[in-house]
């Protein structure tokens, strides 16, 4: 799972080969549910930027806060839950473009935050889905990251409390970047990655 993360500078989201023309940063670094943030969206000839907020907001939603229980999507329900099914029905598929994310590493019983992010310290994109709604007479753009189950994976599994099923967000590499967001549902699956072996982790202070 997800719940904060860095996103990458206007230079550093230049290096995933999308337009940043006439679009200034004017976010919060750190992102948290509710909070605005950066997405990746298939353009007529590039990738395009657009603005969301972090929890997706689906067409019914008549309240913000509704964003701050939907950041993430269980791909295993993604389909039939209400929040979500209309933009998985409709393949209304986004990347996240991220610097940096955080989860919680249990060491003898208490939670400690960790920083996971590439080795090479480049940025990445992570799967997600979108959606719009009109609230209070404005029309809101929103997303969720995906999630996958990490119980096994070597890597993602150290974290979240012990007990506690292992999730894990799905990162998308550049070569895929386009077919994810050009993918219809019913083939979505073919990109549901376990992370790959290029992160690191260290705890969040050091």
């Amino acid at each position: 799972m997800c719940s904060n993360y860095q996103i990458p500078s206007k230079k550093d989201l230049a290096l995933l080969d999308v337009n940043t023309d006439q679009f200034e940063l004017d976010l919060k670094e750190h992102v948290y549910p509710s909070y605005h943030a950066p997405i990746i969206l298939n353009g007529s000839d590039r990738l395009e930027l657009d603005i969301a907020k972090f929890g997706l907001l689906p067409s019914w939603a008549k309240e913000l806060r509704f964003s701050s229980h939907t950041y993430n999507a269980r791909t295993e329900t993604v389909a039939e839950k209400p929040s979500f099914r209309h933009a998985w029905k409709y393949s209304k598929f986004c990347l996240v473009p991220v610097q940096e994310f955080y989860e919680p590493k249990y060491i003898n019983g208490k939670p400690y935050w960790y920083t996971i992010k590439r080795k090479d310290g480049q940025p990445f994109t992570v799967a997600g889905i979108y959606d719009d709604a009109v609230i209070e007479g404005s029309k809101v753009r929103s997303f969720s990251m995906l999630t996958i189950n990490s119980d096994h994976h070597p890597f993602m599994k150290q974290f979240h409390a012990p007990k506690d099923e292992k999730r894990s967000i799905i990162v998308i590499p550049e070569q895929y970047r386009k077919d994810w967001l050009t993918a219809d549902h019913e083939h979505a699956h073919e990109y549901f990655f376990q992370m790959p072996d290029e992160f690191v982790t260290f705890p969040r202070d050091a």
